[in-house]
């Protein structure tokens, strides 16, 4: 159990920052068990290669993420979703940035499971997949696609974003052409995939992530205790003039969010004022 004081720091996270946090955590307890115990409890949640061995776990079409071969292996998937990160939840809420996320590592999980049981070449490899690669490179490609144009720092020199998300590709598309860890490479490029779809199509005003959404609101009003409610009369009241005005307000701050974004997909972000970054900052934090 966390103490109240870790847990309170714990829910002043980010959701990415939280997702680090749980990713790292279980790194150094799937360490230490094999350290005190000679052995790992990893392997009931990674993903394996065979269909049948998978249908046994399904759990860890998501599990897998959490768990990483080594130091590098985490190190550098964590450094990377938290500058991505950054950038994401600066244009987007935690809700968009977790259906992103964990479809990047469904989509990654089923791409490679599709390639160890079609191609004959991989089907005799002794290997299961771990990492959150995936999933990050759904929330990379995903700004990369969203604000192309937009320059980020890169040690020395700033490079546009999108030149940052065709280097990825093309790594992992040389690496599978090497034949250097197929199947994690197939898994990048399925999140990859995904993270690049969801940003164009909603630029058409389509939401990919609505249905996982309401999935996910379904699951966890399951294991939410029902309130007994009294029976209460229905009351017919005319808006008052202050809620008249919140629901004016929302609607007037919902349209000054759409035309900054709008801005945003055009000229990139850097073409906002001050005033427009501040104002998109704040309105993600809510």
């Amino acid at each position: 159990m966390m103490s109240g004081g870790v847990r309170y720091q714990f829910a002043r996270l980010s959701i990415a920052e939280k997702l680090i946090a749980v990713n790292v955590l279980i790194f150094l307890i799937d360490g230490l068990s094999g350290a005190l115990f000679g052995q790992s409890f990893s392997q009931w949640f990674h993903l394996p290669k065979d269909f049948f061995e998978f249908l046994a776990q399904p759990w860890s079409l998501v599990t897998y993420s959490f768990f990483h071969a080594g130091f590098g292996h985490i190190f550098w998937n964590m450094i990377i979703l938290y500058f991505a990160s950054r950038i994401f939840l600066n244009l987007f809420d935690a809700q968009r940035f977790i259906n992103v996320y964990f479809l990047g590592l469904i989509l990654g999980g089923l791409v490679f499971l599709l390639s160890y049981n079609v191609f004959p070449t991989l089907v005799n490899s002794n290997t299961a997949l771990i990492g959150a690669s995936a999933g990050v490179n759904a929330v990379l490609i995903f700004v990369c696609a969203y604000i192309p144009n937009q320059e980020v720092r890169v040690i020395f020199f700033n490079i546009k974003l999108w030149y940052i998300g065709v280097a990825l590709v093309v790594k992992d598309l040389v690496l599978i052409g090497m034949g250097d860890n197929i199947g994690g490479g197939m898994a990048h490029l399925g999140g990859a995939f995904l993270g690049y779809m969801y940003a164009r199509q909603l630029f058409k005003g389509n939401d990919i992530g609505s249905g996982f959404t309401k999935l996910r609101s379904a699951i966890i009003a399951l294991f939410k205790p029902k309130e007994k409610k009294a029976p209460m009369k229905t009351v017919y009241k005319k808006k008052t003039s202050s809620s008249r005005k919140a629901d004016y307000d929302k609607q007037a701050k919902q349209k000054k969010i759409d035309s900054i974004l709008d801005k945003i997909s055009k000229s990139g972000y850097e073409s906002l004022s001050k005033e427009e970054k501040d104002f998109l900052f704040k309105a993600g934090k809510e």
